[in-house]
C-alpha cells in the first residue's frame, strides 16, 4: 500500500472528520464538495476538530496545524482527484446522487485510483458499474467521532479485487483505525446492522406518541448504563442522515417510514434542528440536558 494522496468527497460531519483524521496521520488530503459555501462550512468544522484533537488526544498545536496544512479544498472534481490514490466518498445517502457522482468520478479520476464509499446503509454493488472500475471499488465505513470511535469497516462486493481489499485494510490501519474486514456485503455493515434498528425503534416510539426523546433516552441510559440514549446519538449522527434513511425506506414501500420522514423534516430539519453540529437537534448544545446530573434522577 503506497497511498499518499487521498481525496474525500463530501465535507459534511463525517466527511470532514475522515479528511482531518487522514491528514493528521500524515497523508495529503484533498476535500471536494459541490460549492465554496459547503467547503467553508467544512473548514469551520475542522477548526473545531483541531481543538477536540488537543483535548481528547493530547495533540499539540503544532501537530493539529500541520494536519490542516496537509489539506486542500476544491469544488472542481477533476482538479481535486487529479493525483488521488484513493477517493473516499461521503456524500448524502441518496442512490441517484451517489450514482451520478460515481459516473462523473469515473470519467475524471486517474485509472489507478481506488474508490471507496462510506455509505451507511447502501451496498457497494449498487454503484459498482457506475464507477466504471468495479474491481477497484469497495466500502470503507467509519463511525462518528472517528478519532475516538476508531472503527473502519472494510466491505468488498463480489467484484472487488482482493489486492484492493487488502490495500484498503492496510490504509485504514495507517490512519489509526481498527480495520474490520467484511467478507460479504451486508446492508449497514456490522455497526449499522446493530445501530440503525435501535435508532429507528426510538424514532417510532416518538412518532407513535409513546414518549418523548428525553424519557426514551433516560430509559436506555439508566437501564443499560450507556452514556447516550438514541436521540443523543441521532444528534451526533445528524438528523438529515436519519431523514434520508427514512425517506429511502418510505420510497421502498416500508410502512410507517413516510410518516417518520415527514416528522423529521417538518419538526426538525425545516426548523434548522439538524444535530449538535449546528447547536440544536433533539437537544440544545453545547450543554445538552442529557449531560446534566439531574437528567437521570427520579
Amino acid at each position: 500500500m503506497n497511498y499518499k494522496n487521498i481525496t474525500v468527497a463530501g465535507s459534511g460531519v463525517l466527511g470532514s472528520q475522515i479528511a482531518y483524521q487522514t491528514a493528521f496521520k500524515g497523508f495529503y488530503v484533498s476535500v471536494y464538495d459541490i460549492n465554496d459555501e459547503a467547503l467553508d462550512r467544512a473548514k469551520e468544522r475542522i477548526t473545531k476538530l483541531k481543538l477536540r484533537y488537543q483535548e481528547d488526544l493530547g495533540a499539540t498545536e503544532e501537530e493539529v496545524n500541520a494536519a490542516f496544512n496537509r489539506m486542500s479544498f476544491n469544488s472542481d472534481l477533476a482538479k481535486t482527484v487529479a493525483k488521488a490514490d484513493l477517493v473516499i466518498e461521503a456524500i448524502p445517502e441518496v442512490v441517484a446522487i451517489k450514482t451520478d457522482f460515481y459516473k462523473e468520478l469515473g470519467k475524471v479520476a486517474p485509472k489507478q485510483t481506488i474508490f471507496a464509499t462510506n455509505s451507511s446503509t447502501l451496498l457497494p454493488s449498487q454503484f459498482a458499474l457506475a464507477t466504471g472500475r468495479p474491481e477497484k471499488f469497495l466500502a470503507l465505513h467509519f463511525a462518528n467521532e472517528i478519532w475516538l470511535n476508531n472503527t473502519a469497516e472494510v466491505m468488498k462486493h463480489p467484484g472487488t479485487d482482493m489486492e484492493v481489499f487488502d490495500e484498503v485494510i492496510t490504509f485504514a490501519k495507517a490512519i489509526g483505525m481498527v480495520a474490520l474486514p467484511l467478507q460479504k456485503e451486508q446492508p449497514g455493515y456490522i455497526l449499522n446492522s446493530l445501530l440503525v434498528p435501535f435508532l429507528e425503534a426510538a424514532q417510532i416510539l416518538l412518532l407513535n406518541g409513546i414518549s418523548d426523546p428525553e424519557t426514551i433516552d433516560k430509559t436506555w441510559m439508566i437501564a443499560t448504563g450507556a452514556p447516550k440514549g438514541p436521540f443523543a446519538i441521532l444528534d451526533v449522527v445528524g438528523i438529515t442522515t436519519a431523514y434520508n434513511i427514512a425517506s429511502a425506506k418510505a420510497q421502498a414501500g416500508i410502512q410507517g417510514f413516510d410518516k417518520l420522514a415527514n416528522l423529521l423534516k417538518t419538526e426538525y430539519i425545516d426548523k434548522g434542528k439538524i444535530g449538535n453540529g449546528v447547536g440544536e437537534g433533539f437537544y440544545k448544545y453545547p450543554d445538552p440536558y442529557y449531560l446534566d446530573p439531574e437528567f437521570l434522577v427520579g
